[in-house]
C-alpha cells in the first residue's frame, strides 16, 4: 500500500459523526442538518429535460466520452469565462472539463508535484482535499491561516524567501470555504508574481464564485488577476469551477480547470491514463447549464433572501458577518466549539461542523477554534428554524 496513506487525516464529517455517537437528540425536535455543503436549491429544469431523454442518452452511452471534453462544452466554457470575468481564453488550449472540482483539485497536485518533501501551500481552514492531494503527492502541507484580525485574509508574510522557493503548489480558495471571504485582486497579483519569481504553481478554487451578496463586487478570479498584472497568457495560474453550486447539479460532477495551456496539457495527458473523462450525456448537459445565467441569478436570490432572514435572528446573539460569498457563515461561539456542537445537536438537533475539524495548528494554534461552520443550503423555513434554535441554545447557555 501507499506509505503516505497513513499520513491522511480523518475526514471532518467522520470526526463529526464520532463526535455525536453517543449522542440522544432531543426526541421532540427533528433534524436540521447543516454540516454538509450539499445544494438543496432545485437544479434548472433544463437539464434534467435533457438527462430524461431515453434516445439521446442512449446514443451517449454508446460512446466512450472524450477526456478533453466535446468542443461544444470547452467553447461554452470559455464563453462563459469571457463573459463573467472579462479575460479570453483559448478553448483548444486553456479549458479543460472535469468530474467536479473535487476530483481535479486532487489530481491536479499528482500531475503537478516534481519533488518528494515540496512545500504545497493551503488556507487554514481548508477544504481538506488540498491536503490530502500533498500528502499523498510526497509533498508537505504548509499551513497559511486565515487571520481572523484580517478579515480571514491568508497571511504570506509568515512565508521566507527559502520557503517560497521550495513551493511548487499553492491552493488559494476565493469565496473561501469555510469562511467566506473574498481574496483581493492585489493579494492574488503579489502571489502571481511570487509564481513567477519562485516558479511555482497556483490551484484558484473558485467554485463559489457565484453566489455572492453584492452586484456591484462579484467576486474576481486568478485569471483576471494575472491579466491586471500582465501575464497574459496565465503562466503558472490555472482555475477551477463547477457547477455544483452555481447550478445546484452537485451529482452531475461537472467542473472545469481553465487557465496556462502548458500546465493544462500536461494535466491531459495524466488525466487520459487516469481515466477520469466526463461522461458523455454529462457533458452535452453541462454546456446547456454554462449558456444559461437566468438559474444561477435566480439561485443567488434564493442565497441572499435566506441569508437576509438568518442573519436577522442571529444577530440577536452573535457576532454575525455577512461572507463575501459561498453559503456558510463562520460563526464564532465563544466558547469550545465541539462541546458547543455535541450539546446544539443533544438540545436542539441542529447538526453543525466544529471550526477545528476544517484547520490545522499552524502559526496561530488552530485557526478554527472557538467556531462552527453552518451550511444555510436547505430550504429558507428550515433555516429559519435552525436559526432561531441556534439562538435559543447559544442564549440558554
Amino acid at each position: 500500500m501507499n506509505p503516505n496513506l497513513v499520513k491522511l487525516h480523518q475526514y471532518p464529517f467522520e470526526r463529526l459523526n464520532a463526535l455525536l455517537a453517543d449522542v440522544e437528540p432531543n426526541p421532540d425536535l427533528d433534524l436540521i442538518a447543516l454540516s454538509l455543503g450539499e445544494p438543496k436549491h432545485a437544479p434548472p429544469d433544463f437539464v434534467l429535460e435533457y438527462l430524461s431523454d431515453q434516445t439521446r442518452l442512449a446514443r451517449h452511452l454508446a460512446t466512450y466520452p472524450a477526456t478533453r471534453g466535446v468542443v461544444e462544452l470547452r467553447d461554452a466554457i470559455a464563453a462563459w469565462i469571457e463573459q463573467r470575468f472579462s479575460v479570453p481564453v483559448d478553448p483548444e488550449s486553456q479549458v479543460l472539463p472535469v468530474n467536479g472540482t473535487r476530483e481535479a483539485l486532487f489530481s491536479f497536485a499528482q500531475a503537478v508535484l516534481n519533488t518528494p518533501d515540496a512545500l504545497v501551500l493551503t488556507p487554514n481552514p481548508f477544504y481538506q482535499i488540498y491536503e490530502g492531494a500533498a500528502l499523498l503527492g510526497q509533498a508537505q502541507p504548509r499551513y497559511i491561516d486565515n487571520d481572523p484580525a484580517k478579515g480571514y485574509q491568508q497571511d504570506f508574510s509568515v512565508m521566507s524567501a527559502d520557503d517560497w522557493q521550495a513551493t511548487e503548489l499553492v491552493y488559494i480558495c476565493s469565496p473561501g470555504n469555510p469562511t467566506g471571504q473574498v481574496m483581493p485582486e492585489q493579494q492574488m497579483i503579489e502571489l502571481i508574481q511570487l509564481s513567477l519569481e519562485h516558479n511555482f504553481v497556483i490551484a484558484s478554487d473558485e467554485c463559489y464564485s457565484e453566489l455572492y451578496f453584492d452586484d456591484r463586487a462579484p467576486p474576481g478570479s486568478l485569471l483576471s488577476a494575472a491579466r491586471a498584472a500582465g501575464n497574459t497568457d496565465y503562466k503558472n495560474c490555472v482555475i477551477f469551477h463547477s457547477l455544483s453550486k452555481r447550478s445546484n447539479l452537485p451529482g452531475l460532477r461537472s467542473g472545469f480547470v481553465a487557465g496556462d495551456a502548458s500546465i493544462l496539457a500536461q494535466f491531459l495527458l495524466y488525466r487520459t491514463y487516469h481515466g477520469c473523462a466526463m461522461s458523455a450525456h454529462h457533458q452535452y448537459a453541462s454546456v446547456l447549464a454554462w449558456q444559461d445565467e437566468e438559474h444561477v441569478e435566480v439561485n443567488r436570490h434564493l442565497y441572499r433572501e435566506k441569508f437576509a432572514i438568518v442573519e436577522t435572528v442571529l444577530n440577536r446573539h452573535f457576532a454575525v458577518t455577512t461572507p463575501q460569498g459561498g453559503f456558510y457563515h463562520w460563526l464564532p461561539v465563544g466558547e469550545d466549539e465541539t462541546r458547543f456542537a455535541a450539546d446544539l445537536m443533544r438540545e436542539q438537533h441542529v447538526k453543525v461542523v466544529p471550526g477545528q475539524f476544517l484547520a490545522r495548528d499552524g502559526g496561530m494554534g488552530n485557526p478554527g477554534t472557538g467556531h462552527i461552520r453552518v451550511a444555510w443550503v436547505s430550504e429558507l423555513e428550515r433555516c429559519q428554524e435552525a436559526a432561531e434554535r441556534l439562538v435559543h441554545f447559544a442564549q440558554s447557555r
